[in-house]
């Protein structure tokens, strides 16, 4: 199912050229991590009931230890050397890179989100930046706007410490999905600011799909009493 919604055949025709060469201006932009790479809109705070707000602060709060929440150890070692191959000209330092991978790996499967579609977030929200700070004021990896602690979160909440970053960014970005009943275009969205326009969710379908997509290992299934 296209992220995007449908238009009619003339309209696409009269501005796909376009919408084309600015998308590829900005995921160019993004991809080389230049001073446009932070790309976070002005998010807005939304009332939301008690009940809301006590479940997503549960969220923001939950103190588990990050791990690869991938089952099969093969599979687990395949992601994570793919991953960081990717990453390495973004993020050189080994260690940090695989100590970011697994976080984000762990924030998004706990948050019901796609691992892959969380770094193509991060790439265009930050072009992983840690300390990235948007014209809007948002923060870090998943540029987190500040307004969320006083919602969600605790006093001293720090937006550019990575886990507190990820577990903030995958945490709104589920509310918001759960909001739009799972329609991925109007929960990103929310999630940068700019509902309704397409350019935004465009990008990150775009770097999710270019960038960040990942094929698991396809396990033989045993068959005719042969084990292995």
């Amino acid at each position: 199912m296209p992220l995007v919604p449908s238009h009619p055949t003339s309209t696409r025709r009269t501005h796909s050229s376009s919408v084309r060469q600015a998308l590829r201006a900005l995921l160019l932009c993004v991809a080389l991590a230049g001073p446009c790479a932070a790309l976070a809109g002005p998010q807005q705070y939304e009332p939301m009931s008690e009940s809301v707000r006590a479940a997503l602060h549960s969220a923001v709060a939950d103190a588990g230890a990050p791990s690869l929440l991938i089952a099969d150890p093969a599979e687990a070692e395949a992601w994570l050397a793919d991953m960081s191959r990717r990453l390495e000209k973004r993020i050189p330092d080994a260690a940090y890179r695989e100590e970011l991978l697994v976080t984000i790996h762990y924030e998004a499967t706990r948050a019901g989100l796609d691992p892959q579609l969380v770094l193509a977030l991060i790439q265009v929200e930050s072009g992983f930046r840690k300390y990235a700070v948007s014209s809007a004021g948002a923060r870090g990896y998943m540029q987190v706007m500040p307004f969320w602690i006083d919602v969600i979160g605790e006093k001293g909440d720090n937006l550019f410490h990575m886990r507190k970053n990820l577990r903030y960014g995958c945490t709104i970005l589920r509310h918001y999905l759960d909001i739009e009943k799972g329609d991925l275009f109007r929960a990103l969205g929310r999630y940068n600011g700019s509902l309704g326009k397409a350019t935004y969710p465009n990008l990150v379908r775009g770097a999710w799909d270019n960038h960040w997509s990942y094929q698991p290992l396809k396990v033989a299934a045993s068959s005719g009493g042969v084990s292995r």
